[in-house]
């Protein structure tokens, strides 16, 4: 017997888009422009203290970025092999 599976509602596909559209826009600040964007000491490029941290910092501020798509990575392959052990 199945189940009726009802689609998601509308705003959880909104949520993912503001989401994804955050996260791209920090991961390009961090890698990008504060690069091209020098912090001085006393002197912060923006107001944001999360930002500004990440402007500093030259080798933590990827890990954060590339630990995402690496844990989306490990849950799908993770799913996919259950898939197979409970279908073999």
């Amino acid at each position: 017997m199945k189940l009726a599976v009802s689609p998601p509602a509308p705003h959880i596909g909104y949520i993912f888009l503001v989401a994804s559209a955050l996260l791209l826009a920090i991961g390009t600040h961090a890698i990008l422009f504060s690069a091209l964007l020098p912090v001085r000491a006393g002197n912060p490029s923006t107001t944001i203290k999360v930002l500004d941290a990440l402007a500093r910092d030259t080798h933590y501020k990827y890990l954060s970025l590339f630990s995402i798509p690496v844990c989306a990575y490990f849950v799908i392959a993770n799913w996919v092999g259950w898939q197979f052990f409970r279908n073999s």
